[in-house]
């Protein structure tokens, strides 16, 4: 019972109740939903779960950078955007290399993608820990300039090329699972690793919750926030490249676009405060998940563009309501006192005659 009310009180533990439960929603509707079957083009597991893992890709990436920079209460508007730089360049390398079978060519384009996001993250670590800059304010404007950077390296068009190892990031499979979930939940092994069994989780947490304090105690706060950004603005731009090498096109407009907010409440469903502090990684990537699944939902069910924020709105306040300690207390406490009957008055409390 201690287990099982533990497990309640975990945030992300109602992020897997909501993907199970759109799910479910959604095999109501058709109840081959889950079936997966074997695509004869291709030769490959297909089906409606398969692909969620796919396009859940992207959004798991911004989300586990995203995750760092919320938890120093910093904040980063710049993903979505640099998911469009990241995805403009590698099509653009592949492009002008012209080698539709080259391996080599495809680990260009991953390398000048990953460069420029680190580049353009320092660019907003400095801006928040030297400058001094409110990270809102500093990621807002690189929001603004990583489309434009986008647009001057296509040259304003929309780019595609071909290259079948770089399709395969989001197209292949490894063991039936697609190989950009596979990539995308290794990056996520590893850096759960540098951040668990290395002390640098500990300060990025220690800066959420009290800068002063961690500066006291011999953290240098400003090398730790341009690291986050950093980090945040590189796994932006492998969700760029997981995003493009789906279709081999980047859209400078579409790609990557309010990919941010997806980020940002898969950090909040996880369970990770936005005022800063402990983070979970965990718990992000369910976030993503659900995101995902949640996206995947609206289309299978035909939910109209007009109301398909009321349709996401209504599903995302009802997991944060139920992660809401108070709200769990209320109804606990509700449900208790339904269920205990009235006991009967003792000797002790039965109102006596009053004699006169």
């Amino acid at each position: 019972m201690n287990r099982l009310r533990a497990l309640v009180r975990t945030p992300w533990f109602w992020g897997i109740v909501g993907i199970v439960l759109l799910l479910a929603l959604n095999t109501l509707k058709d109840p081959s939903y889950l079936a997966v079957g074997v695509n004869p083009t291709t030769g490959q597991l297909s089906g409606n779960v398969l692909d969620i893992l796919r396009v859940s890709a992207p959004i798991v990436m911004i989300a586990l950078g995203m995750t760092f920079v919320i938890a120093t209460s910093g904040i980063d508007l710049s993903v979505g955007s640099v998911m469009a730089v990241g995805g403009a360049i590698a099509m653009v390398t592949l492009s002008g290399l012209g080698q539709p079978t080259s391996v080599g060519a495809m680990f260009a384009a991953i390398g000048l993608a990953v460069l420029l996001g680190v580049v353009l993250g320092a660019v907003n670590g400095f801006l928040v820990a030297v400058i001094g800059l409110q990270p809102f304010i500093s990621t807002l404007v690189m929001m603004l300039a990583g489309r434009g950077i986008a647009r001057v390296i296509t040259g304003g068009q929309n780019t595609n090329a071909e290259n079948a190892p770089f399709r395969a990031l989001a197209n292949g499979q490894f063991l039936g699972l697609p190989l950009s979930f596979v990539l995308a939940i290794a990056i996520v092994i590893l850096v759960a690793l540098v951040m668990r069994r290395t002390a640098l989780g500990l300060m990025i947490e220690s800066i959420g919750i009290n800068p002063q304090a961690s500066r006291l105690a011999g953290i240098r706060p400003r090398p730790i926030l341009i690291s986050v950004y950093v980090l945040s603005a590189a796994l932006a731009a492998v969700g760029g490249l997981f995003t493009v090498s789906e279709v081999m096109t980047v859209d400078v407009s579409g790609t990557g676009y309010q990919m941010e907010l997806d980020a940002i409440l898969a950090v909040v469903i996880g369970g990770t405060s936005l005022a800063g502090g402990k983070f979970s990684i965990v718990g992000s990537t369910v976030g993503a998940l659900l995101i995902a699944t949640l996206n995947k939902t609206v289309l299978f069910l035909g939910v109209s563009a007009a109301a398909t924020p009321a349709f996401k709105a209504i599903v995302i306040v009802a997991l944060v309501l139920l992660q809401s300690e108070r709200i769990r207390s209320l109804v606990l406490r509700r449900g208790d006192r339904s269920r205990t009957p009235e006991a009967p008055l003792s000797e002790s409390t039965q109102p006596k005659e009053v004699v006169a």
